[in-house]
């Protein structure tokens, strides 16, 4: 098993996952890999992850429900 997943040919280290932390809460992030998003329940958003970066710009998150 491997710590990268794959996203179009760029991979996601989950090893980074735990230095990143939501810029709006500082909580703790869930990966989402079949969306390639990074969580924030605390904030209730999604930040994308493209070409293998998380994107940690509060302007590019997507709102989510409690139940997404």
């Amino acid at each position: 098993m491997t710590d990268k997943t794959q996203d179009s040919g760029h991979s996601f280290d989950r090893h980074m996952l735990e230095a990143l932390v939501c810029p709006v809460t500082q909580a703790t992030l869930r990966y989402d890999a079949a969306r390639q998003e990074l969580i924030s329940e605390a904030a209730g958003l999604a930040f994308p992850i493209r070409a293998g970066i998380p994107i940690m710009l509060i302007d590019e998150a997507r709102q989510i429900k409690a139940d997404d």
